[in-house]
């Protein structure tokens, strides 16, 4: 039973990252004299990739202009490089989900829209001494989720290609990029999304106890 392969998405699943994500791309339209938002409403921009990220926090009449979102996004990455971790933290009880499922001999690998340098430096920096199988973001070329490319490049990193694998989201994108990968998904309900958003996951979890229980035990739906 269980799985021996888990992918976890990042932000909302293992990380609360909103107030540093939100704090930098109020830097970028603080410097053009723009409308600033607050950590809830940038809640539902998150997901897709920081362009779109930026896009979504801009005036409609700059969402279309491609210079001017350029330039904006420029000045949001290198706020953000610098400012990443200055209140992203994981969630409480993910830290030691991640070393019980580690120790248990699971490989885990993270599958996330975050841009790869970004995600690299949370995972080194919050969960340090896991043996990654592979950590997955935003690279030139590779598609966002939930295109299944990034499940099938982990996947192709694991010794069996037949082995159980099982996806880790807050978000229908999660689950649809799992879906379109042909593997489980567990929705976890302490992210950035309403439960209802998740209702076609093979699993619900309303804490990381019943995470564990999920990944460590359960291979189908109860």
């Amino acid at each position: 039973m269980g799985h021996e392969v888990v992918i976890f998405d990042l932000d909302g699943t293992l990380l609360d990252t909103i107030k540093d994500l939100g704090e930098a791309v109020n830097h970028s339209l603080s410097l053009r004299s723009l409308p600033l938002h607050s950590p809830e409403e940038y809640v539902p921009m998150v997901g897709h990739g920081i362009r779109n990220l930026v896009i979504n926090a801009l005036p409609p009449k700059y969402k279309e202009d491609s210079p001017f979102i350029d330039r904006a996004l420029a000045d949001f990455r290198e706020y953000y490089s610098s400012h990443i971790d200055v209140h992203t933290r994981p969630y409480p009880g993910m830290k030691e989900l991640v070393g019980t499922l580690s120790s248990a001999g699971i490989a885990l690998a993270v599958a996330s829209n975050k841009f790869q340098a970004g995600a690299e430096h949370l995972i080194h920096e919050f969960f340090p001494g896991t043996g990654w199988l592979e950590i997955l973001g935003n690279r030139p070329e590779a598609p966002l989720k939930p295109d299944a490319a990034i499940i099938r490049q982990i996947m192709e990193s694991y010794e069996r290609k037949d082995a159980k694998a099982i996806m880790v989201g807050d978000s229908a994108t999660d689950i649809l990029t799992a879906k379109n990968g042909g593997i489980p998904s567990v929705g976890v309900t302490w992210g950035y999304r309403p439960e209802a958003d998740l209702s076609s996951a093979d699993f619900i979890a309303r804490s990381p106890e019943e995470l564990e229980k999920i990944l460590l035990f359960y291979d189908k739906k109860q």
